[in-house]
């Protein structure tokens, strides 16, 4: 399904794959985040391909980007969200939260999961808690798996 809703009169935000600068999301992601540091663009690649994504536009510019890995039918994980340091402090953010959130494919989950640092105020409007019961979840994590991939 292809959303294009527009925000102060020039934003776009989309789940049109098509519109995204896949250079520009890497760039953030390899050079300015936290949890992709030196991810190799060729991840990035098979992670849009294999996600729902959502991009934000200023005048066809990309300023934002998130996605979520699902099913479509019961789980959603929310990741990759980010808005150019530029562009922060306008609700960007919310509004891009609230496009996924009401977005017709990612509807009727039986839970939804995501991790954050720093952005919990953001993701508990939207009804995020932490872990009721973290003693019934495990994971299998490799946190510098981007730093000795060879590309």
């Amino acid at each position: 399904m292809r959303l294009i809703e527009t925000i102060h009169g020039n934003v776009i935000i989309s789940d049109d794959k098509n519109l995204l600068d896949v250079g520009y999301v890497h760039n953030y992601l390899h050079n300015k985040s936290y949890w992709a540091e030196k991810i190799p663009f060729t991840v990035v690649e098979k992670s849009i391909r294999n996600s729902l994504c959502f991009g934000l536009y200023l005048h066809q510019q990309q300023m934002g980007f998130a996605r979520v890995i699902t099913d479509n039918a019961t789980f959603g994980y929310l990741a990759d969200v980010f808005i150019d340091e530029r562009y922060r402090g306008l609700g960007l953010s919310k509004r891009l939260m609230e496009m996924i959130i009401t977005h017709p494919d990612l509807q009727g989950f039986r839970s939804w999961l995501l991790a954050t640092r720093d952005a919990h105020g953001l993701y508990s409007q939207f009804g995020f808690k932490p872990l009721s019961a973290p003693e019934r979840y495990m994971r299998l994590h490799n946190p510098d798996v981007y730093k000795h991939m060879t590309v």
